[in-house]
């Protein structure tokens, strides 16, 4: 039932009971009975706001002339709207009765243009409840830490549409069955949440944004029971079983890797006197006559290269030739093809891309200059294609096809799949780049004979197409933040993902320094493979303290 009353709606599912007024939710609990998981208001504020790139949020329901009315639609449904100075919305509540859902749909609009999203807050979270959340592929922390902080958009930052609320003996949880790649955000502030619904961009001209809905429920026990429900939702939403019957049948036997491998022929006859050479995964990094990182999509193998390809297949490893899925150098010959569609900010319009300062050691951004573009390849700088850009995947695949069939291998590695999010050219041949980013990786994955592909980072589109993700520690990419140890505690995302792509560890993983400890000891906690980044084979024959876990790990002992 869903029930008008004045300003409020009360909703009692078969699974919760609660209120909701002036659009926001003052009282949420089991219909069972127990711990109020939201509790308190009214509050002072508004429960939809319009957010406006570089600019903030903008209050729906402002004090000057702010009203709101509910509506009763039917039994199971009813509408709050809410007027103000600068804008207007709607948000709509209904109930699941299949699962007991309560379905929030918020929208709002202004005549004033340049509207990014729609934003719906939920304050007022029992402070006990802890945030379990899909970043950086698992964090679980109080909704009050700092670390939290800020706006995290997906699939990016925010890796799948769901956020556990976990306390003793069961919590709440937020989450949206959308498969149409729809661009959404989690804004964390003050303890409160903001769940977001992006509009297309560019923005500059769009006065409105809505249309997703956000499902809302309680639950008892631990974080795995929503956790479960959703991947179940992911797995049938996507047709995902296939995918799992597609993989190679190694991907699963693979209990060891190693991160940004040099080449060192020694170094491969050292991992195979400790392990089985069939269960160690190679990221080789540097493998290509051209250096790192320049003149992509050329992917020319060295001679040295060809050597080691030839020894470890023999052997048995699985050797993974970095590539990339949307950088390219903007000196390179394809430019030409493509260069109409690379990526712009939603917010500022500038290029998406980086660059290499080597004087400083710092990254850079893209010039602007079409210039500089086309004379900083010493810079290593990259910009980012869109991948629902038929050409460019036709180019990519080209190029990859021809090296990996030319070095024999059966796996590749293409970087930065994590790239993908609204964009101020959003569409390019009516496809998202995340869209894009999914058809991209399944093309190269049917090269040839068939390829396991790993690539950087991991969410809910790119798991779907990848064996293998290196995955990123929590704002932690090349060094590592105040705070590490406490944000990597919760295997949310090898729950839900790792029947179909599983993770290693990036950088930093040699075990040298207590932080380099730390880094290893966190990727673990997360459910990534063991993984090191060591370069010789004196460091495998006599290894310190945390690359000897890692080996005793990857052995089972």
């Amino acid at each position: 039932m869903v029930t008008v009353r004045g300003n409020a709606i009360d909703v009692e599912t078969r699974t919760l009971v609660a209120r909701i007024e002036n659009g926001l939710i003052t009282r949420l609990r089991s219909k069972a009975g127990g711990t109020e998981r939201i509790r308190g208001g009214p509050w002072d504020y508004s429960a939809l706001q319009l957010v406006y790139p570089g600019q903030g949020p903008l209050d729906v329901l402002d004090r000057l002339a702010g009203r709101v009315s509910c509506h009763q639609r039917s039994a199971g449904c009813a509408e709050v709207r809410l007027h103000g100075w600068d804008a207007d919305g709607v948000i709509r509540v209904s109930e699941d009765e299949a699962t007991g859902d309560l379905v929030v749909e918020p929208s709002a609009y202004s005549s004033r243009a340049g509207v990014l999203s729609c934003r719906w807050l939920v304050p007022g979270i029992a402070a006990d409840l802890e945030l379990i959340a899909p970043f950086f592929q698992g964090v679980r922390l109080p909704l009050s830490d700092s670390l939290l902080e800020g706006r995290w958009f997906w699939p990016q930052l925010w890796e799948a549409g769901l956020a556990i609320l976990q306390g003793r003996g069961g919590g709440f949880w937020i989450h949206c069955q959308d498969s149409r790649y729809r661009y959404k955000a989690l804004n964390i502030e003050k303890a409160t949440l903001g769940l977001e619904t992006e509009a297309y961009g560019p923005v500059e001209r769009n006065r409105g944004a809505g249309g997703l809905q956000w499902r809302v429920n309680v639950y008892e026990g631990e974080w795995r029971v929503p956790a479960t429900a959703y991947r179940d939702w992911l797995w049938e939403a996507y047709g995902l079983a296939a995918e799992e019957r597609a993989r190679k049948p190694w991907v699963g036997d693979v209990r060891f890797a190693v991160s940004w491998y040099g080449g060192d022929p020694e170094l491969l006859d050292a991992l195979a006197e400790r392990l089985s050479p069939h269960q160690v995964l190679l990221h080789y990094s540097n493998w290509r006559t051209d250096p790192y990182d320049e003149n992509y999509p050329t992917y020319d193998p060295s001679p040295a290269a060809c050597d080691v390809f030839a020894k470890a297949r023999k052997m048995g490893f699985h050797v993974m030739p970095h590539c990339n899925s949307v950088d390219m150098d903007p000196t390179h010959p394809a430019y030409h093809y493509v260069r109409d569609f690379q990526y712009r900010d939603v917010q500022t319009k500038r290029l998406l891309g980086w660059g290499w300062d080597p004087e400083h050691g710092r990254v850079l951004g893209v010039p602007d200059s079409y210039a500089s573009l086309a004379e900083n390849r010493r810079r290593k700088v990259m910009v980012k294609i869109h991948p629902g850009l038929s050409m460019w995947r036709s180019i990519l695949a080209e190029h990859v096809g021809q090296a990996t069939q030319l070095l024999g291998t059966d796996c590749v590695f293409v970087d930065v799949t994590l790239c993908s999010h609204n964009l101020d050219n959003c569409l390019v041949e009516d496809a998202t780049s995340t869209e894009g980013m999914k058809r991209l990786i399944s093309e190269i994955a049917g090269l040839g004979g068939g390829l396991a592909v790993g690539g950087e980072g991991r969410n809910e589109v790119t798991m779907q197409g990848l064996s293998f993700a290196q995955a990123h520690l929590y704002r932690s990419w090349q060094s590592s933040i105040d705070g590490l140890e406490r944000a990597g505690r919760c295997p949310l995302n090898a729950f839900l993902f790792d029947r179909l792509c599983r993770t290693f560890g990036y950088s930093g993983l040699g075990g040298r320094t207590e932080n380099e400890e730390l880094r290893m000891e966190v990727h673990h906690q997360l459910g990534a493979i063991p993984t090191v980044t060591v370069s010789h084979a004196e460091e495998i024959r006599s290894p310190n303290r945390a690359v000897a876990r890692a080996l005793d790990r990857a052995l089972g002992s």
